[in-house]
């Protein structure tokens, strides 16, 4: 079996005010390609397909487009799963109808069921685990138990494959974020204080896990459980990133094999760090003038309008920062960089540096209660 795993392709991201559209459509047809050469016998889309609940027109209009040169030029089936960033009603429209050609969606945990896909060997089941809140999952399921992700997760995958014959090959399609990954800046979290990690145990009982939610390659509690990564580079602390999609063989036995299979941008996204003048001189080592940059200045003096003079050189400077202005931590506070915190601390540090007193027990709990229904509500209105 021939499995081509990615994720996470929020289309119709909007990153500094650049709309990423054509970027996206630019490195989605590198993507049909390498699915019209590899001839996988199964696509897997695992979450996050869209930026938002309700994306723009042209977002929609460009996934259109792939999935059907996908399914109707190569005839290649696509398992694709909601992610946090989706709307599980929208994206799961239709599903019923759209597996007959080959579609086969997930968006709400209700009436999964998994996708029995053959190769030479036999069957290989399938099971798309989309992303949900613990409470959806705890309605859905009736399982009283389902008290955070990690229960949630648990709960699902006891769902799903207790029809599945024992000694089966089955592989997982999740959106999750599984404890000790690495993450980055543009990933939502899935809830706050870290309550929304799974353990890797819940995928115990699949020869494959084919994971979407972080955005750098990687492997998760062994090989067999991985992060395919998002198609594009979504935030500047993604730039040492290597974007690509995930090739993977499975034989009779359920061993598994991968392959990452570079996937290379129109305009790459970099962080250029120097005086102004060193950064005016130009592009260095072949690198290219159009690419995405933010730039750090290291002068100390007054500079008159950087970003003009910075993008007669680099049409696509996005951001300049001035760490000068911000050493001591009198703008930063305690915390350091404010964009690398994550809500709570970033609070913490903001209620600590307006009242003087730190963030008592009962506060932080309240502050996570709020911040978590607000994230549900959002999802609720959204969707």
């Amino acid at each position: 079996m021939k499995i081509l795993h990615t994720s996470d392709w929020h289309l119709g991201r909007i990153f500094h005010g650049v709309h990423l559209t054509g970027e996206q459509s630019y490195i989605l047809d590198q993507f049909i390609r390498l699915a019209g050469d590899t001839k996988p016998d199964v696509i897997l889309i695992a979450g996050d397909v869209y930026d938002r609940s309700v994306p723009p027109a042209e977002a929609v209009k460009l996934l259109d487009e792939v999935l059907s040169k996908i399914l109707l030029d190569y005839n290649i089936p696509i398992i694709m799963i909601a992610g946090n960033h989706d709307s599980p009603e929208r994206l799961g429209f239709g599903n019923r109808l759209l597996a007959r050609q080959g579609l086969h969606l997930a968006g709400q945990p209700a009436n999964l069921a998994p996708v029995v896909i053959n190769d030479a060997y036999g069957p290989v089941y399938f099971c798309p685990l989309p992303f949900a809140e613990p409470s959806v999952v705890r309605e859905c399921l009736a399982d009283p138990g389902v008290s955070d992700h990690d229960r949630a997760m648990l709960s699902l995958v006891n769902y799903i494959t207790k029809s599945i014959p024992k000694g089966a090959r089955t592989v997982a399609v999740a959106h999750a974020f599984v404890a000790g990954g690495e993450g980055s800046e543009s990933e939502r979290p899935l809830s706050v204080g870290g309550s929304g990690a799974v353990e890797a145990a819940c995928f115990q009982p699949f020869h494959y896990t084919a994971l979407g939610h972080l955005h750098r390659p990687q492997n998760a509690g062994g090989g067999r459980i991985r992060y395919a990564g998002s198609l594009m580079k979504y935030s500047f602390s993604e730039a040492a990133h290597k974007k690509s999609a995930t090739l993977v063989e499975m034989d009779e036995a359920g061993n598994v094999t991968v392959e990452e299979i570079p996937l290379t941008p129109r305009r790459d996204l970099r962080c250029l760090d120097g005086f102004l003048n060193e950064i005016l001189e130009g592009p260095q080592n072949g690198e290219c003038r159009e690419d995405y940059l933010m730039v750090t200045l290291r002068d100390t003096g007054a500079v008159l309008d950087a970003i003009g003079k910075l993008r007669e050189v680099y049409p696509n400077v996005l951001h300049i920062e001035r760490p000068h202005l911000t050493d001591g931590g009198d703008l930063r506070g305690p915390g350091g960089d404010h964009r690398r915190l994550a809500e709570m601390d970033l609070f913490a540090s903001f209620f600590e540096q307006v009242t003087g007193d730190p963030l008592t027990q009962e506060q932080a709990e309240s502050f996570t209660d709020t911040v978590e229904a607000l994230y549900r509500q959002e999802r609720e209105v959204l969707s």
